[in-house]
């Protein structure tokens, strides 16, 4: 920019919060160098006035991909200037562009540089990540290929098609970071019931260990799984804070669905010193900057090495000394890591997996595609050809919103298809949370339907930043949950019955073998929850759900037991007590595989198939078309199974308990001997395939 006054770059992070951060560090930048480049963040909260200035002047705009998404590529016009001097496209925190999330991102740049060719720009890619296995693979993925597959419209334009090429990617991995030493401990919380195997709360523990760094004024930062978690969390947090004669305002709770101007007054805070304690799901888990925290808590394990490594170096930053505690949970993911902990720091992490072509995300940026500019015939999108990206077309032409004249395929519906489509989940609608109690009424956040069923039906308990929130009444159909502040000593839990079919088999193998991947068609049905006592976490009532059935068409991952193998465990009852074993010893052992959560993958043990007629462990992506998890697992078959046999082996209950196969009251009498002889049928069946 220093050299061309006319150059532009976009800068890209996965939330806003990053973009306000990086805006104050480029400022500093112009201001030491004494140059006027303009440096501006264009997302939902730049103002109109601000917008048609950074149009035209913004040297470098620093944006996100939902506001690429949806504010600049289907305005392009508006953008000329931009995308005609396009030299950077700096696309930061890379290792956060995976699964759903990932799979759109990638589409959104197959779009960019769609309309970047039609203006006869070709801009560098710079891409930055954390920790992870694969950032060039990723990259690549990411930026997709680069094939002149859009023909100029603008005749000026026509020396666009003979820049476009294959163009290298290079990875750059020396790690200059200032970094201190760093303490790190992995607490596993003593057991109450050693016939059971039961551990106290990592919650609990977790409470204890954050007040007392509390009350000796240590900035800590602590990382929950889930919603529930931070709040119940924040709850126990501020009520010790008064117990020690703290301010429990100087204790906040950050996560998705907390309001913009909310997140920002916290993570001031956090800079200034004024918040000393912050609980937090995996949102504070990127690179924004929250000031000199010196401890790190994490309530079990975050499910990756690499988020891991991500939250506990959220402490530490400016080369001082620091801490960070993973107190284990009791699921065998968490007790294989704890009893294990070299096989966390041995380890390499993970492969960020996406899914570009996942039919539902594909079909849906086509659309936001053929809006933004028309597809010639001879023009193919991201890795299809002309050919099939005409059928998709032609597909969409039946829908009405595509027509076909002069070789041209162009738009042709009222609807403003970028609007309709979230980046952040494979299905869009979110529902909104109204505060009905206020003196009037507030949105006061926001959840996806999926989550809705389990933690925002009637009757349930929402907690939003330590208050708790009475759900009056859902509309399902507005897609509005209203609620009031109570002040009750539980919070709920609900149950989710699964229940899945077979649409088709990927796999070449034949529908009996021993392992198999395919599409499936998941119905999932909220049906009771339970109200749980803060604190002593007893069940002290419970009601029923009436929400619609959900359905999911997704791909699948499972394995058949064949019939000498299930003869030899011992009985119909033996048989199911090792399928709902294994089932739950392999979802959450999949995690270590995969750069994912655990509630990214579902599991279905059926004791007789319909579809495969034998006994069958299905293991389904979470999410509408499947991102690649299951075709993971299908490739490393014989290595999950020798894991989840190890962690089962190892541990050192005598009939089963929650760390290794499940409490033995959901699995059943003798489940870890049955669960272990099913394990070591299914590896003699693997082996004879493999060696036939």
């Amino acid at each position: 920019i220093l050299q061309d006054p006319e150059a532009r770059a976009l800068y890209l992070f996965p939330t806003k919060a990053l973009s306000q951060d990086q805006l104050a560090n480029l400022h500093a930048i112009s201001t030491a160098l004494d140059r006027d480049i303009k440096t501006y963040t264009y997302d939902g909260d730049t103002s109109p006035t601000a917008r048609k200035l950074i149009r035209t002047a913004g040297h470098i705009v620093i944006s996100n991909p939902d506001m690429l998404h949806t504010g600049v590529l289907p305005h392009h016009t508006k953008w000329v200037r931009l995308f005609e001097n396009l030299r950077y496209v700096v696309i930061d925190e890379l290792h956060n562009y995976r699964g759903v999330f990932g799979s759109h991102v990638a589409n959104v740049i197959r779009r960019l540089l769609r309309i970047c060719e039609f203006y006869g720009s070709r801009p560098q890619f710079i891409c930055s990540s954390a920790t992870i296995a694969n950032p060039k693979e990723l990259a690549e993925r990411i930026r997709g290929p680069e094939q002149g597959q859009h023909r100029p419209i603008r005749p000026e334009h026509d020396q666009a098609k003979q820049m476009i090429g294959p163009r290298p990617t290079t990875l750059v991995d020396d790690n200059g970071a200032p970094q201190g030493p760093k303490t790190f401990i992995f607490y596993n919380p003593p057991v109450v019931n050693k016939e059971l195997g039961l551990r106290r709360s990592a919650l609990l523990e977790a409470t204890d260990l954050a007040a007392q760094l509390l009350a000796n004024d240590i900035q800590t930062i602590v990382f929950g799984r889930t919603r529930m978690t931070v709040e119940v969390l924040l709850t126990y947090l501020r009520t010790a804070a008064q117990k020690h004669r703290h301010n429990p305002d100087k204790v906040r709770g950050y996560r998705g669905g907390y309001l913009p101007n909310q997140r920002r007054e916290i993570e001031r805070g956090l800079r200034d010193g004024t918040v000393r304690t912050v609980v937090s799901t995996n949102a504070l888990e990127l690179g924004i900057d929250i000031g000199a925290l010196e401890a790190a808590v994490l309530v079990g394990y975050p499910g990756t090495v690499a988020s891991t490594w991500q939250q506990a170096g959220r402490a530490g930053r400016r080369s001082t000394h620091s801490l960070a505690v993973m107190v284990a949970g009791s699921s065998p993911l968490d007790q294989f890591l704890v009893n294990n902990p070299q096989y966390f720091f041995d380890r390499s992490p993970e492969n960020g997996l996406i899914n570009p072509d996942n039919l539902f995300i594909l079909m849906n940026h086509l659309q936001c595609a053929a809006f933004e500019l028309p597809f010639g015939d001879d023009e193919g999108y991201g890795d299809h050809s002309p050919a099939e990206t005409g059928q998709m077309l032609e597909y969409l032409a039946d829908d009405f919103v595509v027509r076909h004249s002069g070789g041209m395929w162009h738009w042709s519906s009222e609807s403003f298809p970028a609007e309709m489509l979230s980046l952040r989940t494979a299905a869009a609608e979110n529902f909104v949370i109204i505060d009905n109690s206020a003196p009037s009424p507030r949105i006061i956040g926001e959840m996806d339907r999926f989550s809705v069923l389990t933690l925002l039906h009637e009757e349930a308990i929402y907690l939003h930043e330590g208050q708790q929130y009475h759900v009056d009444k859902l509309d399902w159909d507005e897609q509005k949950a209203y609620v009031r502040s109570v002040d009750a000593d539980y919070y709920t839990d609900a149950n989710l019955a699964v229940s899945l079919r077979v649409l088709d088999i990927s796999s070449e193998e034949p529908r009996e073998a021993a392992r198999n991947f395919g599409e499936v068609m998941v119905s999932a049905q909220a049906t009771i929850y339970k109200k749980i006592k803060l604190v002593t976490h007893e069940n002290v009532g419970w009601g029923k759900i009436h929400l619609p059935e959900q359905e999911l068409h997704t791909t699948a991952y499972w394995l058949c037991v064949p019939p000498i193998v299930a003869d030899n465990i011992g009985g119909k009852q033996a048989l199911q007590a090792g399928l709902v074993g294994l089932g739950n010893v392999l979802s959450q052992m999949a995690p270590l595989y995969l750069m994912c959560d655990p509630r990214d993958l579902g599991v279905v043990p059926q004791v007789k198939s319909p579809f495969t007629g034998q006994s069958t462990i299905f293991l389904y992506d979470s999410y509408p078309g499947g991102i690649g998890f299951s075709r993971k697992l299908y490739d490393i078959h014989v290595e999950l199974l020798d894991a989840a046999g190890e962690l089962v082996k190892s541990c050192g209950c005598e009939e089963g308990c929650p760390s290794c196969i499940g409490p033995a009251m959901e699995v059943g009498p003798g489940g870890k001997k049955h669960t272990l002889d099913l394990i070591t049928g299914l590896l003699v069946a693997a082996t004879s395939t493999s060696n036939v």
